[in-house]
């Protein structure tokens, strides 16, 4: 078993391409709000030096795959935060943990919709999916 996938040395979980690609279909996507340049799916996106957490995503339809680790919480308070504002969409990719703050505090009867995804997603070049299972949430 892979002990890198259980631990916080790895938080940076590549979107599978074919699973973006059927989001991207239904959405549209004009920014990746969270990404590296190698992974981006977007035109438009930011990477950590560019820090999407402190520029806004005002009129667009964001995507956003977050880190897994400790930061995810604020992630998920900025998705909903943007979705508040005009003419913004946020679709976000996070491990389906039900039983966190956040959860609670910026998902729970506050996404528009929430997908939880069958079986296990197999993020970037991994022989192995993932420890944990995801979810959509759509704002």
């Amino acid at each position: 078993m892979n002990k890198v996938l259980f631990s916080s040395q790895n938080n940076d979980w590549s979107t599978p391409q074919a699973f973006f690609d059927k989001l991207n279909e239904e959405f549209h996507f004009t920014l990746d709000a969270c990404a590296l340049p190698e992974n981006a799916k977007c035109k438009l996106y930011f990477t950590p030096e560019m820090d999407g957490l402190s520029r806004s995503w005002s009129d667009h339809t964001a995507f956003v795959n977050p880190p897994y680790g400790k930061q995810i919480a604020a992630w998920v308070e900025k998705c909903y935060h943007e979705s508040c504002k005009e003419n913004t969409k946020v679709v976000l990719l996070i491990p389906a943990r039900t039983d966190t703050v956040y959860f609670h505090r910026f998902i729970y009867k506050k996404a528009e919709e929430i997908r939880f995804i069958k079986g296990r997603l197999k993020f970037g070049n991994a022989k192995n999916s993932a420890p944990f299972p995801s979810m959509v949430v759509i704002y």
